[in-house]
């Protein structure tokens, strides 16, 4: 099969790289298409991984959302309108699926995030979605014709991806401690159409706690690099550059994210993580939260991060997510293999 992924955000890259692979080994081909947001493209291009660009990000605006949404619709089909594509696959890429009925090809479409106004459009639009266990669905997403679409994976998406790091094996164990432990920090998602927390709130936080830590932020834009850059911070560092998620994970001690996957990822391998995401939380982070792989607070005070960090690790529990990852990995490949051109959306 010819399968098209658009990446439009850099979480979806670590979703689909292993994916990708094994279903080039077995002779499929792939074509990716992408988008400047983040550090996708970048991240893109570190793993290799050929991509075409195509169209842009219209911001956190909604009508500028609005506006954009069919801009980059009918760009996916002009690109994709000769290359004879067999299926189309995306996480919470809210153009694919449409762009998939356009050429007149099925569609996978998935996401974790209940408060996505794009799911709307991408779940009329899909032939299949596949959905986390915990995934509370809308009022308009609930009609018998979407529901007949979609199927439930275990745990959480992280678990795609991350299932082949068990507890025993996950990437760095914390045995000596530093005197200076390594923080890692990721802000908030600024962008994002479904954040509505307030915005550089971590400010006064890292400054506190640059005297403690080694902290490293991790922008999610040049904004936001620019931003931390600024002589309002001293003793922190800045990712000016992707950073891969194994680097980070080899090197992090602590963790602090304002939501996002990444935040997510970090708990599911066993790296102490508190989300201070100021948004309702989804249901994905509840589950990592029930779980005890990750603590929750909308706001926290240098006291309590020295705190706990004084504890660490924060949990022994067993990770039993990983196991359910696997079994969610395999729905996917398997719904990706079962998935041919005769269906239509």
């Amino acid at each position: 099969m010819n399968i098209w992924f658009d990446i439009s955000n850099s979480p979806h890259i670590n979703m689909f790289q292993a994916l990708i692979t094994a279903l080039e080994q077995e002779g499929h081909k792939i074509i990716i298409t992408s988008r400047p947001l983040a550090n996708t493209l970048a991240l893109l291009d570190q793993k290799g991984m050929p991509h075409h660009v195509v169209g842009k990000h219209y911001g956190k605006n909604i009508l500028g959302k609005v506006l954009g949404y069919p801009i980059r619709v009918i760009q996916l089909w002009y690109y994709l309108r000769d290359k004879k594509i067999d299926l189309a696959v995306s996480q919470s890429s809210f153009h694919s699926p449409l762009a998939a009925q356009l050429l007149s090809v099925p569609s996978i479409y998935t996401n974790d995030n209940e408060h996505a106004l794009g799911n709307i459009p991408s779940f009329f639009f899909a032939t299949k979605i596949l959905l986390p266990e915990r995934f509370n669905l809308s009022g308009l997403s609930k009609a018998a014709n979407i529901r007949r679409k979609i199927s439930y994976y275990p745990g959480v998406k992280e678990g795609i991806y991350l299932w082949r790091m068990s507890k025993s094996n996950k990437l760095r164990e914390i045995s000596i401690k530093p005197s200076f432990l390594k923080l890692y920090i990721r802000p908030e998602p600024s962008t994002a159409q479904y954040y509505n927390g307030k915005q550089n709130f971590l400010d006064e936080l890292i400054n506190e706690l640059s005297t403690a830590f080694n902290i490293f932020i991790l922008p999610r834009s040049q904004e936001q690099a620019h931003h931390y850059l600024s002589n309002a911070f001293k003793n922190i560092s800045v990712a000016e550059k992707p950073i891969t998620f194994e680097t980070i994970a080899n090197d992090c001690d602590l963790f602090i994210g304002a939501g996002g996957s990444m935040t997510r990822e970090l708990a599911m391998i066993g790296i102490p993580t508190i989300s201070v995401y100021q948004g309702e939380l989804l249901e994905v982070d509840k589950v990592l939260i029930e779980n005890n792989l990750m603590l929750h607070a909308n706001a926290i005070s240098s006291k309590d991060v020295i705190s706990l960090s004084q504890q660490l690790p924060l949990t022994n529990q067993e990770n039993t997510l990983m196991a359910k990852g696997k079994l969610a990995y395999d729905l996917l490949y398997n719904t990706i293999i079962k998935t041919n051109k005769k269906v239509t959306a």
